[in-house]
């Protein structure tokens, strides 16, 4: 049951947030309350059952293809580029992009990870803060201002609910020098 609460909370936040970012005023009022109360209740409820992160236990993943396979179109890895903006492509095979919160079948959106050491849990929802970039809108690009010095960069995709699939769609991680 504590599943279920955390999948309605989850769903009803996703929805807000997409109104947020398509900038639907309409769905912003009235109607996002009715869905950020939704989703509080519901994720009070599940957090009153499930352990915290550490000791989580695996939510539902969604199954990749076999063969998906994200990567980096631009820059190259080794890349040497000129202090400024950054434009980073990507690239995927085997699935399709939709945004997130909606589920169609062999789908999901890309998540940049910015100067990660150490992957994030691949059972849990994807960070979002500003090594952990999130393109729930379904895009396939970003313009990003990264300082001078080395820098890596991995995609991974996530399903509807920011959580990688199964087996997990990962890029190689490559090494750009921004001078």
């Amino acid at each position: 049951m504590c599943l279920l609460h955390l999948q309605v909370g989850l769903s009803s936040l996703l929805l807000v947030e997409q109104a947020y970012l398509v900038g639907n005023t309409a769905l912003l009022n009235a109607e996002a309350m009715k869905h950020v109360v939704l989703a509080a209740i519901f994720l009070l409820a599940a957090c009153e059952e499930y352990p915290p992160p550490e000791e989580a236990t695996e939510l539902p993943r969604t199954v990749a293809p076999a063969g998906a396979s994200v990567y980096i179109i631009s820059p190259a890895d080794s890349d040497t580029i000129a202090a400024g903006e950054v434009i980073v492509r990507f690239g995927l095979v085997g699935m399709g992009v939709a945004p997130a919160g909606v589920d169609f079948v062999e789908t999901g959106h890309h998540h940049l990870l910015l100067n990660v050491e150490t992957l994030p849990p691949m059972n849990l929802p994807l960070p979002n803060d500003a090594n952990h970039l999130h393109f729930g809108n379904g895009q396939t690009e970003t313009t990003l201002e990264l300082p001078s010095g080395t820098h890596t960069l991995q995609l991974l995709f996530g399903d509807r609910l920011h959580i990688p699939h199964d087996p997990p769609v990962i890029s190689e991680k490559i090494t750009v020098t921004v001078e």
